[in-house]
């Protein structure tokens, strides 16, 4: 513990070096509490590397994607977001943010987790049924923590 003995002619000298070492401390402690546990936080995208992705009409039983395209027809139904990755840490979570970009609407966030460390898998964005979904351009993207893993967009055609 530091004791400060303060004489009265010296009093604002020492109180202004004082002052200063209380905000290298609190500088200090912020870069500890605040910051590296921020920095930490953005190195789970580490945690996997996508290899490939492409939106397509659907996905086989050995997770294949059916039909991949960027621009699908009027009266579609459901659009597969495929991807394959590998140097995944197991049970990474990964979140699929689907956007309507014609309007700037946010339609879903979905978090799941990765099953193993590669291969390849599938999310999907489905109307109700006896609903399309409405013409124009959309976006899907995949994240691993705070880091965009890859973003791809695609149209609905009118008609």
């Amino acid at each position: 513990m530091v004791y400060y003995y303060i004489k009265k002619g010296d009093m604002d000298m020492e109180i202004k070096e004082l002052s200063k070492r209380r905000g290298l401390l609190f500088f200090f402690a912020l870069i500890f509490f605040v910051i590296c546990p921020m920095s930490c936080s953005f190195q789970h995208g580490d945690d996997i590397k996508l290899v490939d992705m492409k939106t397509a009409m659907g996905v086989d039983d050995k997770y294949m994607p059916v039909n991949p395209m960027n621009v699908f027809p009027d009266g579609t139904t459901r659009i597969f977001c495929w991807f394959s990755w590998k140097d995944a840490r197991k049970d990474v979570k990964i979140l699929a943010r689907w956007r309507y970009v014609t309007d700037d609407i946010s339609i879903l966030d979905y978090t799941f987790a990765i099953p193993r460390k590669e291969g390849s898998g599938s999310v999907s964005l489905a109307m109700p049924e006896g609903k399309t979904l409405p013409p124009g351009l959309y976006r899907v993207t995949l994240n691993a923590g705070h880091r965009e893993l890859k973003s791809l967009e695609f149209n609905i055609s009118g008609k």
